[in-house]
């Protein structure tokens, strides 16, 4: 007998999954699987893998969107040839997509290669940015441990009062790698 399969995820513990799993609940669904996690890779989605590992031929996937599913091109496809390969038919509930039909199918790729295409852009987009910020001298990265000064009091009380690494680094609060590196004239 075919199950109607459910899968919700929300990137962050913040997030709610209650509009997600209502839809689903709406739609018939007889089992759920749902996650907080990001969405970058499906093989990071332990839930995403064993509701694939789960779902037999004749059943059907349903998902609210699609991007709760995968959020590139590859991942999508992949998935994709599996349900394929098991005979599953997958349900965009937010999109219309029923990959039951040639016209569902068609949906399915063409939006998987739309956001996939936002996604490279938002990348590109964050690209230029940080490369603005750092034209303007905005700092990026870790704030830097110790000040000049700081490093060159631990080299004066390293070479004229032989403190130990450990001494240092419980003096100045940060741990022997950074006493090191302020020794070698390079603290992050």
């Amino acid at each position: 007998m075919s199950e109607i399969v459910g899968y919700a995820r929300v990137s962050s513990a913040g997030q709610s999954l209650d509009i997600q799993r209502d839809k689903l609940d709406a739609f018939g669904c007889t089992r759920i699987f749902s996650e907080k996690r990001s969405g970058r890779q499906a093989d990071s989605r332990p839930e995403l893998q064993a509701c694939l590992q789960f779902l037999r031929e004749g059943d059907t996937l349903v998902i609210s969107r699609l991007d709760r599913m995968a959020r590139s091109i590859l991942d999508l496809s992949k998935i994709s040839d599996l349900l394929k390969k098991k005979g599953v038919v997958l349900k965009v509930l937010d999109q219309a997509i029923d990959t039951g039909t040639s016209e569902g199918m068609l949906m399915f790729s063409l939006l998987g290669a739309f956001a996939q295409f936002e996604n490279d852009i938002r990348a590109e987009r964050q690209i230029d940015g940080i490369a603005k910020a750092k034209e303007k001298g905005i700092p990026f990265g870790r704030k830097r441990a110790l000040t000049p000064e700081q490093c060159e009091k631990i080299r004066t009380l390293r070479e004229e009062e032989k403190f130990s690494i450990s001494q240092l680094a419980e003096r100045f609060c940060v741990g022997p790698a950074t006493i090191y590196r302020a020794l070698q004239g390079a603290v992050r």
